[in-house]
C-alpha cells in the first residue's frame, strides 16, 4: 500500500492514517463485512451491497492495496474474501466502539433528563406517568396541619424540619418527588437538595399540592405516615 503521508517522527503513525482512509467508508466497510460471510465473487457482492459492479470492483481494489481482502480467480470470475491479517479483529473493535459511542450518548442523554427533571421538576403530568409506571415515590414536605388538611394519595409525610433525621425511611431505589404547597413553596426545593447530598434519587413537584387539587385530582384526608 502506497502511503500519501508526509514523512513524521513515528512513520507507523503514517500508516495507520493510510489503513483508517481506506475504512472511512461505508461502502468498503460493507464489503468486509459480507466477505466475513465467506468468499463471493464481484457480481455477488455488487447484488448484497446494492452498489454497481463498477463501483464494487473499485472499493475491491483500494482494499486489496490495502491487504484487507485476496482474490482468486475461479473460471471468467473473480473471487474474493478476507485477507489473512486481522481484518475481523478491525471490524469487531470499530463495532464495539461504536456501541460505546451509543451507550455514552444514552447516558448523557440519560443524565441531562435527570437534570433537567432536578432543576425543574416534573409536571403534573408526567408524574402521573411516573406513578403509573411506580417509577416514584412521593414525598409531601409541608407542615403536619396542610398535610391532614389533604395530600396526594399514597405520600409518605415527613416535614422539611424533620427530614435530616428521617431519611432512613426514604427508598434508595425509587425517585423520590417532593412538593409543598404551590410554585412559590420553595421547602420542596429546600428537600430535593437535601436528599441530593445524601445521595438519593430526587426531584420535584414545582406546581404543588394546590395544582394538583386544582387540575381535579384525587386527594387524600388521612395521614398515611
Amino acid at each position: 500500500m502506497t502511503s500519501v503521508c508526509q514523512p513524521l517522527v513515528n512513520p507507523s503513525l503514517c500508516e495507520l492514517a493510510d489503513i483508517a482512509r481506506t475504512l472511512a467508508n461505508e461502502h468498503r466497510l460493507a464489503l468486509l463485512v459480507l466477505l466475513q460471510n465467506g468468499e463471493y465473487s464481484v457480481e455477488q457482492l455488487a447484488e448484497h451491497s446494492g452498489l454497481s459492479i463498477a463501483n464494487t470492483s473499485q472499493h475491491l481494489q483500494s482494499l486489496k492495496r490495502a491487504d484487507m481482502v485476496q482474490t482468486r480467480r475461479g473460471g471468467k470470475y473473480i473471487y474474493y474474501r478476507i485477507g489473512t491479517g486481522p481484518v475481523h479483529t478491525i471490524l469487531s473493535s470499530l463495532q464495539q466502539y461504536l456501541a460505546f459511542q451509543h451507550g455514552q450518548i444514552q447516558e448523557l442523554l440519560v443524565d441531562n433528563q435527570h437534570q433537567r427533571e432536578r432543576l425543574d421538576g416534573l409536571s403534573i403530568e408526567e408524574l402521573l406517568v411516573q406513578i403509573h409506571n411506580d417509577s416514584v415515590v412521593l414525598l409531601d414536605v409541608r407542615p403536619e396541619d396542610e398535610y391532614c388538611a389533604g395530600h396526594i394519595p399514597g405520600a409518605l409525610h415527613i416535614p422539611i424540619a424533620a427530614l435530616q433525621t428521617r431519611l432512613h425511611e426514604l427508598p434508595t431505589q425509587k425517585t423520590i418527588v417532593a412538593y409543598c404547597k404551590g410554585p412559590y413553596c420553595l421547602l420542596s426545593e429546600e428537600a430535593v437538595n437535601m436528599l441530593h447530598v445524601n445521595g438519593l434519587l430526587a426531584t420535584r413537584l414545582p406546581a404543588g399540592y394546590t395544582a394538583w387539587q386544582a387540575a381535579g385530582l384525587r386527594t387524600s384526608h388521612s395521614p398515611t405516615t
